[in-house]
């Protein structure tokens, strides 16, 4: 069973900058897509960005494309997800997903982290 466990999360000032991981574990990593979500309170969890098995490919939502850089490193098994020049409206519970095979911009991930709290103030 693939296990997910994301760090990095926390309250930081608008404009500064954080990076969030993600470990994976119990399967091959290689062989999964990534993803990043985020849920804000009282809204859908929503995509900000996924990365293709070995990381040749990359989609960002559009309110984050040029501040966050989404990445993987398969010998450590692990993604990250760079966040620079954050805004309070980027505060949400930031969730890793995986997939078996391609990589989609969708929620449809087989497998979910608990999340990690990322607070911005203004």
């Amino acid at each position: 069973q693939v296990q997910l466990v994301e760090s990095g999360g926390g309250l930081v000032q608008a404009g500064d900058s954080l990076r969030l991981s993600c470990a994976f574990s119990g399967r091959t990593f290689s062989n999964y897509a990534m993803g990043w979500f985020r849920q804000a309170p009282g809204k859908e969890r929503e995509f900000v960005a996924s990365i293709s098995l070995r990381g040749r490919t990359t989609y960002y939502a559009d309110s984050v494309k040029g501040r966050f850089t989404i990445s993987r490193d398969n010998a450590k098994n692990t993604m990250y997800l760079e966040m620079n020049r954050l805004k309070p409206e980027d505060t949400a519970v930031y969730y890793c997903a995986a997939r078996a095979g391609a990589v989609v911009t969708t929620t449809n991930y087989d497998y979910w982290g608990q999340g990690t709290q990322v607070t911005v103030s203004s």
